[in-house]
Formats: structure tokens, sequence, C-alpha cells
């Protein structure tokens, strides 16, 4: 952490020489990149860090053609000589899914929702122009027949597998090279955004700004406004669907000064959306299945109610019968409650015991006549209480809790332990049981065990809705406040 601070501060005052008050790691989310957020006394910056050297020159290069092109993409204003660390504009925290789920289907959302549709069509068209698709982009340049096969193979291989479902591997194969085939004869072919969802559109001053574009190609103008419309976690209703492919159409027609074919863009926009829920069925599958992070898994229902919903309601049938099949196959209630947690109920008389401890007095007893139940070692974390700022607080504490998120692998080590409990309390649920004991120790049992207790009662709160019992032993002897 300090080398890479040091880092971000030599570079940052070759670009400018405003004395920097802080230096701060933003929470990851599903990138492997690592972002810091640097105050002066007048505005703030995003440093990213990365060991993708080609994914951080194609960021760069194409932030500077868009910006060219007068898109609202954020300006670069340094990068090293090796390219793994670079200073950008900072939008802010605020997203468009943000402003949805702050404030729902209001008109002032749907108008941001209409802003984010005609700036993409000028993304698009006008960054169209002079890129360099061959040598700029990260993987291909292209997302034609090739590209179009390996989304629908990651979603065989990584999501239709894991369920172990029949089906004739031969016949779905040669379905999902003719719907390649097919999709990839399109009219217009521009910049494609890959990943245009409400998350990569940051509100500043009531303005949008596109992040996280990276991974993008030429395609198809319609995979975008399926990305968007038809984001899972979103969950747009039908009328606004409607209405924001309408005029994004516009949108395109005044870009293109001409009429489009309206009635053939929707149809291929139907098999964007299909190729895109596919793509995204198989990023769950492979986060949440193979890499078990736990946001993944819980996002699969959601999938594949979505799927579901297209399936019914918008899906316009082609000659591609074991292709089709498998998607009703995989849309069914009992798929999907495969991976809904169990619940329980105002009956449930589960109750879990969770604790936090000290090593240097003893395990806590389990006097709920089991005999015991987990106990965790929280040893093995970076000690935040072996520095003097945090000394006096607890793993509570706003300060203590960012150490442990951002500089420590607390964070994984309670995805493993989300694991193994998960499977007891979904068992204890089905079968009745009363008690369930969970303890985390560490060596003062103020810091990492008090935090890791609370994180995992939350986690079952949220996720079974079971009824928690939390002690903290260190705090209630020393009479800290549990608040």
């Amino acid at each position: 952490m300090d080398s890479i601070n040091h880092d971000i501060a030599a570079l940052f005052s070759g670009y400018s020489k405003e004395p920097v008050v802080s230096v701060k790691k933003i929470p990851q989310s599903g990138s492997i990149r690592t972002y810091y957020r640097i105050h002066t006394s007048k505005q703030s910056y995003i440093a990213t860090y990365g060991l993708n050297i080609k994914e951080n020159q194609t960021f760069i290069l194409f932030s500077r053609h868009f910006k060219s092109r007068e898109c609202p993409v954020p300006d670069i204003y340094a990068e090293n000589e090796e390219c793994t660390l670079y200073i950008q504009q900072d939008f802010g925290d605020v997203s468009l899914l943000n402003k949805l789920e702050e404030q729902g289907f209001t008109p002032y959302i749907f108008d941001l929702f209409k802003q984010s549709l005609k700036t993409l069509a000028h993304l698009q068209i006008r960054g169209d122009e002079g890129l360099d698709y061959e040598n700029w982009c990260l993987t291909s340049s292209e997302f034609g027949k090739q590209a179009i096969m390996s989304d629908l193979l990651y979603f065989k291989y990584y999501f239709l597998d894991t369920l172990q479902l029949p089906y004739d591997k031969e016949k779905l194969i040669a379905d999902f090279e003719a719907f390649a085939s097919d999709l990839s004869s399109v009219d217009h072919k521009y910049f494609m955004f890959r990943d245009f969802q409400s998350r990569n559109i940051m509100i500043e001053n009531e303005k949008v700004h596109f992040i996280d574009y990276q991974g993008g190609m030429k395609g198809a103008l319609q995979y975008d406004v399926a990305s968007m419309l038809w984001q899972a976690k979103a969950e747009l209703p039908d009328e606004w669907k409607n209405g924001l492919l309408e005029y994004y159409m516009d949108c395109v027609e005044e870009m293109l000064a001409g009429k489009i074919d309206r009635h053939r863009f929707f149809r291929q926009y139907r098999g964007y959306v299909l190729i895109r829920l596919m793509q995204v069925l198989g990023a769950y599958g492979f986060r949440g299945l193979f890499e078990r992070k736990a946001h993944f898994l819980i996002s699969i229902p959601l999938g594949l109610k979505n799927l579901r919903d297209f399936l019914q309601n918008h899906f316009s049938g082609r000659d591609l019968p074991e292709y089709e099949r498998v998607l009703h196959l995989i849309v069914e209630d009992q798929v999907i409650q495969r991976f809904v947690p169990l619940r329980a109920g105002p009956e449930t008389p589960l109750v879990v015991h969770i604790n936090s401890f000290s090593y240097k007095r003893s395990i806590p007893e389990d006097d709920g006549g089991n005999g015991g139940g987990f106990v965790f070692d929280c040893r093995g974390i970076l000690n935040p209480g072996r520095q003097d700022a945090f000394m006096s607080k607890t793993g509570r504490d706003k300060e203590v809790r960012e150490f442990l998120e951002q500089e420590t692998k607390m964070p994984e080590y309670l995805n493993s332990v989300f694991d193994l409990v998960d499977i007891s309390v979904e068992e204890y649920i089905k079968r009745g049981f009363k008690s369930l004991m969970v303890s985390f120790g560490c060596t003062g049992g103020q810091h990492r065990s008090v935090y890791a207790a609370d994180a995992l009662a939350r986690h079952l709160k949220n996720k079974f809705g079971v009824q928690i019992e939390l002690k903290h032993v260190e705090q209630d002897l020393k009479g800290w406040l549990n608040a």
C-alpha cells in the first residue's frame, strides 16, 4: 500500500503541483484493477492500478480517442512508463443504477436513460470514426461470428453444463453456429461498448458519463442497447424498454442522417438480447459457481427470471429447435429454485449464536447442549490493532472496517467461511434444528473477530432470514459500546 501511494503521489506531482491531501483505496467490485481516489484541496482524481498492460493501454487509447470525438468519457491526465498506473478524471460514486434504486421508475430517471442512449449513439457512431480496432482492441477487433460463438460456449461450459441437464451436444452446437452466422450479418456495425449497463454510467451534475469500455470492439449497434435495457438488476418495465428502444432508434437515425429498417433492426435486436442474456449467465456461472463469489451466485435466479420473461413475451421463434428447447428447460421453476436460498419462516426454531472472542481467554462454551460449533481463527489476517491509529478502536469502527476490507484478505477469508456455514444453516433449517454456534477468535477479540462476527450475522440474516444472537465477549467484558 505504501509503495502504491508513493507511486501515485510521484505520478500526480508530474501532472499537477497541487498538494495531495489524501489517497484512499476504493473498494473493489468485480474488477481486478485497483482504484484510488486522490484528494487535493480543490478537487479529486482517480488513480487506476493494474498489471494487465494491454487492458490499461486500450482504456487510455479509447479514452483519448473518444474525448476527441466529444464523448463523455474521463480525461487521462498521466500514466507511468510501465503503463501499470494512470490518473483519470473522477466522475464521483453515483451511477445510473444507484439513481434508479434510490428513486424508482420516475420521469427523471427515464430522462436519464434517454440521455444515456442518445449519448451512446453518439459514442458508437462518432467514436467509430478513426478508431484503430486492429491495434487498440483488448481481445477481438470485431464482434463477429467467432466472438458470438465464444459467448455462447461461455454460457454452455460455465452455466448450462453445471446443471447436468440432458441435451444433444451436436445439435446444440449446430444451432449455435446458425444463430451466430445470422446475427453477424447486421446492417450497422460501429463501436460496441460491450458492457453498457446502468452501473457503468456515472451521473455528475445531472449529466451522464461513461466508464469501463475497454472491452469494446466493432459490432452491432443493437448489442449495447440490449445490454442496458435488459440488465437484470435494473428490472425495467416493458413500457420503458419499448419506449427507450424507439427513442434510441430515433437517435441512430439522426446520427446516420437517414432512415433505418426498423423491422429488421428490431428483429436483430431481439437476437442480441438473447446473446447478452447468455453471456451474463455464463459470467454468473463462472464467478459464482466456479469462483464461489456470493454476489454472483445470488444473481443467478434474477438472470434466469429475466431470460424467462424474454422467452415468454419477446422471443421470436427461429429454426433452432435444440437451442430453444434448452433455453426453456433452464428457466423452469425447479431449475431456478436450485439457486434460491432456503429462507427461515416465523415457525423456524433455529437460532444461530455468533460470538467474537480473544484467544488470550478461552473459546466460548456452547450452552445449547450440542457440545460446540464452528470456531474460526482470524489471527492469520493482518492485525489492525498493531497500528497506533486503531489501537483504541474496534472492528465496528469505520476506519477499521475499511482497513480490513481493503488492506487484508478478510473478504476472501469470509467468503470461505460463508460457504461452510451456509451448508449447515440450510440443513439445520430443513431438519428443524434449534441451535448452531459460530465463534470467531483473534488475539485481543477487538478488531478482526468483531468485524468477522458482524459480517457473518449480516450475511445469514440477508440470505436466510434466520434468527441471530450476536455476542462480542471482549466488548461486553470491557464495557465497550456494542451499537
